[in-house]
Formats: structure tokens, sequence, C-alpha cells
């Protein structure tokens, strides 16, 4: 949330030189507050492990937040019963009239595939199109940032020599920029891929937030915050990389053990959650900088914020 202080106090320049965000009173009178609206484009097999650790992590702010679940209609879900998607998602037509502070694009198990070959990949291409216009503030997480950067800027992926999975140290590259506010200079982020994104092609108004040297680049954000690109799994549970070991052994895929995760690399032992912090941490940060902060009141008005500039302090009147 942002500090609200007395109107010309001193300190209101060196907070903001430090990019922290200060509201004056006169500003916070004028504020209208609503709740905020998130989609979240559910695209792992396990449907309910994925809504509870979003929910989770949505949850750790003060803010009022509604929330609505997409599956694509055109994949046969084969982990979840057809029920609960009936009863608890939505179908993209039931909400393209609809307009959303913010969206999540989760990630999914298909990246040793073509984008085109994955069978909802249509669908999800219309939902990202249709983004562009009916959502502020989009957060794409691993398989789902490599398909938001192919559709949008149709920047590809490549093999990567081994699948990468694990949890990595990673740097943080700017540290004034307010979705890393309050990171420490180093963090750990959970990894499960085999597939990176070229990012020699990326477009010139993007920045680089962290990475990580051995998982490579890991955050990126659009200058303006409309974009963010996450390609670990900060929001993965203690035991979300033990399961999937577990999968991929019983399907006979003999994967290595995940780095720096089980005690002593012994899969029978209790694996550390060392990143717990960070992902509250960074889902706040969203919520707080990239949406409420930004998003209009009339969230009709999105279309015509599509290009504008991020301003960490702007006087503008606020989304809320």
């Amino acid at each position: 949330m942002p500090v609200k202080v007395v109107k010309n106090l001193p300190a209101i320049e060196e907070l903001r030189r430090d990019n922290i965000f200060v509201m004056d009173s006169e500003r916070a009178m004028t504020q209208q507050i609503r709740p905020l609206s998130i989609v979240v484009v559910n695209l792992m097999p396990r449907k309910l492990v994925t809504e509870t650790q979003i929910l989770r992590l949505l949850s750790n702010t003060p803010l009022q937040i509604t929330v609505d679940f997409i599956y694509m209609t055109t994949h046969e879900a084969h982990n979840v019963a057809q029920n609960h998607l009936d009863s608890f998602y939505k179908a993209f037509l039931e909400v393209k009239d609809r307009f959303y502070d913010g969206m999540i694009v989760t990630g999914a198990p298909v990246e040793n595939m073509a984008f085109e070959a994955v069978d909802y990949w249509q669908e999800l291409e219309e939902i990202l199109d249709w983004s562009k216009t009916h959502v502020f503030s989009t957060l794409h997480i691993c398989w789902g940032a490599q398909a938001g950067l192919y559709s949008r800027y149709g920047i590809g992926k490549v093999d990567l020599p081994k699948k990468l999975v694990g949890v990595y140290r990673h740097q943080v590259i700017a540290d004034k920029h307010p979705l890393m506010r309050g990171f420490d200079d180093v963090f750990d982020c959970p990894h499960s891929r085999y597939t990176a994104s070229d990012l020699t092609r990326l477009p010139a108004d993007f920045e680089l937030l962290a990475r990580s040297e051995i998982a490579g680049e890991a955050i990126l954000a659009k200058k303006n915050l409309r974009e963010i690109y996450v390609f670990g799994h900060l929001e993965y549970d203690r035991e979300t990389l033990a399961w999937e070991y577990a999968r991929d052994k019983k399907a006979g895929l003999a994967p290595d053990v995940p780095e720096d995760y089980f005690p002593q690399d012994d899969d029978k032992e209790r694996p550390a959650m060392t990143w717990a912090s960070s992902s509250h941490l960074f889902f706040a940060n969203w919520l707080n900088y990239a949406v409420y902060q930004e998003t209009p009141f009339d969230a009709a008005r999105l279309a015509q914020h599509a290009d504008e500039e991020y301003d960490f302090n702007s006087e503008e009147e606020s989304g809320q």
C-alpha cells in the first residue's frame, strides 16, 4: 500500500527518488476504491493445487480482490473432474465482455511441443489478444511467459540441453524497480522446464529485473507494467517439485534430482522452502504497483491506457 503523508513533507522528494510510492493527504481524499478484479488462466494439469497456490499469494494483501478462473474449452482435462470446471471455472466466452485489472497466465507441461501444436493454442491466442484491451496488467508464468512472448512478439523458444529443474539463486538486476521492492540482493526461485525463450529479439521497452547464473533471465517487465514475464515458478509450494520428480520417475523418464532442493539430494527428505517470502513479496508488489496503483477506476477505460508509460509517482488520478 502507498504511504500517505501530509502534503509538502520534506521527506517526500527523497522517498520519491528511491521510487517509494508516496501519496499526500489531498490526493488520498480524492481516491475512489473498488475491489480489484483478477482473472486466472489456469493451464496447469493439477487445477486444484494451482488454484490454492495462486489464491494463497493473492490473499497476502489488504486489498479486496475478486478472482475468476478460466479453463480451455478446446482441451480435455484429465486431472480434474469436469464438474469442478463447470462449478468453479468460466469459459472465455463467458468473460470476453468483461474488464479485469489483472490476469495471470500459468505454466503448462507442454514446452516440448511447438506452440501451434498445443490443442488450445488458438483459444489462448484469442485470450492474449483480448487482454490488450480488457486487462490492465498480465502476469505470465513459465510456459505461459514463453507463450506470451511468442504470441505477442514472435519470440521463439530454444531447447535446453536437459531439463532445468531445481531451486536456483537469482540476482536482482533492477533494485529500484517497484516489482522488486523489498527484495534482498539475491533470492531463490524454483524452475522446471525444458526450454527457454530466445530473448535476443526482445523489444526495447522491456526491462530485465532478475536473472540467475544457471537459470538465466528470470523476470522481465514491460516498462508500462502492462506485461510481466516470470520464467520460474515463484508460486510453487514446498512439495511441487517433489511431486513432479516422482511423476517423471513413475513415467520412466529417469529425471535428475532437482538441484538444491532435497537435503543431500535425498528425495526421501523433506525439501526446504527457501522462496516463500520472495513469492509473497513479488505477488504483493505486482498487485500493488502494477495493478492497484495504475488501473483506471472505470475498468472500461482500460483500452485507453494500452500504450501509456509507467510513472512510479504519477500525480494523475490513479485507478483506485
